[in-house]
């Protein structure tokens, strides 16, 4: 009897599916972990990196715990007040940082000696109000609020209870998931400064004067911020799933980043110029008029990048293939 050879056999594998849990799970974790590593850096206050990356921790598990706190049954600390909290004292600290940086890098080379001198005002209130901040967030450490927010945390993930609807397969959901954060964004009233509604048409001022700009931006500054902190949440929410979909997703990711980045990039030089006001007053102009040029030159700047970005986001069909690449999971 002859021994047959070269059997193939068809073995089949099941991929296991990913349910809404699954995901749920792996953000909270990931963010939950990635805040903690970054603590004991930031009690030595050694490294500004270590304070940046622990307020982008924290961010982010804010915006995990928001997006999918009703599916879940976690610990009544775990909660956005008191994850708000926590990231509004880190985010004190990191903003003077920020300030500092900027003042350094991006302006101070390029003053008169005369202002140079000036500025040391600045950096003397900056660093007392820096010492306050670390104050607060040394204290923070120590709050029972803090400490149960790390505790219960950690125990939900190594025990995690969940509500039945995160069973469902995530692919199933994934566009009514993510439809909400997509129309709060595209809906925001931050496009529409600088604007003017003529019965259909949305006209963008395009000739807008350095000196229109900052009374612009000195009344509708919030309504900008408010839209950059949507971009950054949605960014956020669709990094989670982007493995779940095509090319066009990461593209539409990378165009809410830019979003996020121009009207950052422009928050920060309201809130230094709205800082340095307050330190030099009426002087303002007479003491640092060189930097105040400065700061008006690279805000007109930044709202020449921005404004193409407003004027594509503006088109109907621009949000259509948003709203369209969320549908299309693969």
């Amino acid at each position: 009897m002859e021994t047959p050879t070269n059997i193939q056999i068809e073995v089949s594998v099941e991929i296991p599916v990913k349910t809404l849990a699954d995901y749920a799970y792996q953000a909270i974790d990931k963010h939950f972990q990635k805040t903690m590593k970054w603590e004991k850096s930031v009690k030595k206050d050694e490294d500004p990196e270590a304070l940046h990356q622990m307020r982008v921790g924290i961010r982010r598990l804010r915006t995990a715990i928001n997006q999918f706190s009703r599916y879940l049954d976690l610990p009544e600390t775990i909660n956005d007040k008191n994850i708000r909290k926590i990231a509004r004292i880190l985010g004190n600290l990191r903003d003077l940082d920020v300030l500092k940086q900027m003042i350094e890098n991006d302006y101070l080379p390029h003053l008169l000696k005369k202002e140079k001198t000036s500025l040391k005002v600045a950096f003397a209130a900056l660093e007392k109000q820096r010492g306050i901040a670390v104050t607060h967030v040394y204290q923070m450490f120590k709050d029972e609020l803090y400490r149960c927010f790390k505790v219960e945390c950690q125990s939900w993930l190594d025990h995690p209870i969940y509500q039945p609807f995160t069973f469902i397969p995530v692919n199933h959901i994934l566009p009514e998931l993510l439809m909400p954060m997509v129309s709060e964004f595209c809906l925001h009233s931050g496009w529409l400064v600088g604007t003017e509604i003529l019965g259909s048409q949305i006209l963008i001022n395009e000739k807008i004067t350095p000196m229109e700009l900052e009374k612009t931006v000195d009344k509708h500054g919030e309504i900008l911020h408010g839209l950059r902190k949507k971009a950054k949440s949605l960014r956020y929410q669709m990094e989670l799933f982007s493995e779940l979909y095509s090319d066009d997703f990461s593209n539409q990711i990378l165009a809410v980043k830019q979003i996020q980045e121009v009207l950052g990039m422009l928050q920060d030089i309201v809130v230094l110029q709205g800082w340095l006001s307050n330190i030099f007053k009426s002087e303002m102009d007479s003491e640092l008029g060189g930097l105040k040029t400065l700061l008006a030159v690279n805000r007109y700047k930044l709202w020449q990048e921005w404004q193409p970005i407003q004027k594509h986001f503006l088109l109907a069909e621009t949000r259509y293939d948003l709203h369209l690449t969320v549908l299309q999971v693969n």
